[in-house]
């Protein structure tokens, strides 16, 4: 089933987090530096990371103890801890058995809590875990600290902006993933979001192989720039993807990590056909479909209600 995104906040409260963060990157004196680095940005905001490996179920515990002794506000996790910002002395705490570019974001997460001046002192500790991390979940706090590290790491404008001083196409964000020190997905998702184009991704889920050679893969999430969901609307794409339809036959399979380009074409909100630039690229956690409109189009193969 698809998962909504919700990591969107209104351009109001957007603008005065995007503020907040390009506050920051001079302050850290960060804009051009690469990987974005982040522990300079971490100064900057008067917080300090606890390098050692103690964010566990006891150390959790223990805090929660003190608090409830004290009476001091807790933000709670839904699940298992992944990063906490003690208020109290400004520390932050990483889970250190995360992949390193996760952590990258969480640290940025965490530091947006001691940052933003209007979260600053709502709790003495803040837990966070996968449901208060991930944009399908998150409520307004956390989406604010989630766009934040987003505006942070990818430096403002400033990865948008050299992405598309190369052609269009879906190994642009993957290499400058590795430049600004993010995840491929995140970047990803920034290419298509911000992009001036009329572009899409469609990210699946890894394709589970099916009796008879064949395969199925979930949908996951839609990421459409601005001009694209005007153009397009809302349109209802399938819940799961195989090898029999256009999208479908773009899955990477095997030791296989991308597809190449093909043409396939859609329908408008107006019922106008279009052609898009269809190529697939996957990193084994995902499924990346990226989609350029480029003209119009006689035909359409895929029409979606």
């Amino acid at each position: 089933m698809i998962k909504p995104d919700d990591c969107t906040l209104s351009p109001i409260q957007y603008e005065k987090v995007r503020s907040e963060a390009n506050r920051v990157l001079v302050e850290a004196g960060a804009f051009g530096k690469f990987p974005t680095p982040v522990s300079d940005i971490m100064s900057a905001a008067n917080v300090q990371e606890v390098k050692e490996d103690v964010l566990n179920e006891s150390f959790v515990t223990k805090i929660r103890h003190e608090l409830g002794e004290i009476g001091g506000a807790l933000r709670r996790a839904l699940g298992k801890v992944l990063g906490l910002f003690d208020a109290r002395s400004k520390l932050v705490f990483i889970d250190r058995t995360l992949h390193a570019v996760k952590q990258t974001f969480i640290k940025l997460h965490e530091t947006a809590h001691g940052f933003l001046t209007w979260q600053r002192d709502m709790y003495a500790v803040v837990e966070d875990c996968d449901k208060r991390l991930d944009p399908d979940l998150a409520d307004t706090f956390d989406r604010e600290a989630n766009v934040f590290a987003s505006e942070v790491l990818f430096q403002i404008d400033s990865f948008i902006e050299e992405a598309y001083d190369h052609e269009f196409g879906i190994f642009i964000p993957v290499k400058l993933s590795r430049k600004y020190g993010a995840s491929i997905y995140s970047s990803v998702r920034q290419y298509v979001s911000k992009s001036p184009k009329s572009c899409a991704v469609i990210v699946l889920n890894p394709p589970k192989i099916m009796p008879g050679a064949g395969f199925e893969s979930e949908l996951r999430r839609v990421v459409a720039s601005p001009s694209f969901n005007e153009q397009f609307g809302k349109l209802n794409w399938p819940e799961v993807f195989t090898p029999d339809d256009e999208i479908g036959a773009l899955v990477p399979i095997g030791k296989q990590r991308a597809s190449g380009k093909r043409t396939i074409s859609l329908v408008d909100r107006n019922g106008d056909n279009y052609e898009c630039v269809a190529e697939a690229f996957t990193q084994t956690y995902q499924v990346f479909v990226l989609l350029l409109v480029v003209r119009p189009h006689p035909k359409c193969s895929i029409q979606l209600p």
